[in-house]
């Protein structure tokens, strides 16, 4: 599916999905798979929790750009007792001389559970990329669509220094199209 700019990437991803993860932590050699829901609303700009993830970093709220908030549920045959859960506000900053391309604010990161800013871009085959640096490791994700309601995405966990992969994943999304 060719998305053409990242307005049409968010306006795809809002909804519920049902997600399978294929995970590979290779410090412990161990592979892990990952059934979820994940749940992605969007958000208006004058909500508080977008104004406090903008203020933050030292963004003016009003060029935030389709903020959302991704919240997901999930089991793992890693641990049969534990609930994956959890939720973050995602906040888009658009580059004003390159609309695809930009900051993401996350009230929580994907590879360390702090506030963090990640640089993404879409890509001219339509994939949505982002890199974040964190304290201790990197993240790299991939999200592209099949069509407009099947989704890939595939994610590595870096070291620091880029030099070293810790976890690799590969997930597939489709979306529910149940009004329940």
């Amino acid at each position: 599916m060719d998305i053409t700019d990242i307005n049409q990437f968010l306006q795809l991803s809002i909804g519920r999905w049902r997600s399978q993860r294929s995970g590979h932590n290779l410090a412990f050699s161990h592979f892990e798979e990952v059934r979820s829901t994940i749940d992605i609303v969007a958000l208006e700009t004058d909500e508080p929790a977008v104004i406090d993830i903008c203020q933050l970093y030292g963004f003016d709220p009003t060029t935030a750009f389709h903020p959302f908030r991704m919240s997901w549920e999930g089991e793992s045959d890693w641990d049969d007792e534990e609930t994956l859960a959890g939720n973050c506000v995602l906040v888009p900053i658009p580059d004003p001389t390159n609309p695809n391309q930009g900051k993401l604010l996350r009230e929580k990161g994907y590879a360390e559970t702090i506030a963090a800013i990640g640089e993404y871009r879409i890509t001219e085959d339509g994939t949505f990329t982002l890199l974040t640096e964190y304290d201790r490791a990197a993240a790299e994700e991939r999200i592209w669509f099949a069509t407009p309601n099947l989704r890939f995405r595939v994610s590595l966990i870096k070291t620091s220094d880029g030099q070293g992969v810790l976890t690799a994943s590969f997930s597939s999304e489709i979306r529910s199209l149940s009004t329940q």
